[in-house]
């Protein structure tokens, strides 16, 4: 079975203690959106962290972003809008954890 490989983008969140509920509540509808404005990204999804294991290393929440190759990947990361959500999720950010991957590697 060949089926195509996509490139998976994960990012994790550590907020900062003072972040409020509502602020983060706020920063997860704003990359929710994101997938309405850059039409690169082909699947969005993410969660709560809920791991019982005690690795989570403070990182609450997880996002995984896929695309159809590293050259649309490229475009999501330089593309306006998401450097605007960089901008103003930064504020709130104790840690951020990224990492590709591209599926079958």
């Amino acid at each position: 079975m060949n089926v195509p490989k996509v490139l998976r983008h994960v990012v994790s969140f550590k907020f900062k203690d003072d972040a409020t509920p509502e602020q983060i509540g706020e920063a997860v509808l704003n990359f929710e959106n994101l997938p309405t404005k850059i039409p690169e990204i082909m699947d969005f999804e993410w969660g709560i962290n809920n791991s019982t294991e005690g690795h989570s290393k403070g990182f609450t929440h997880c996002f995984t972003l896929t695309f159809k190759d590293e050259s649309t990947r490229d475009i999501y990361l330089k593309h306006k809008d998401h450097l605007a959500f960089v901008d103003k999720i930064g504020l709130l950010l104790a840690d951020v954890f990224v990492m590709d991957y591209l599926t079958g590697d």
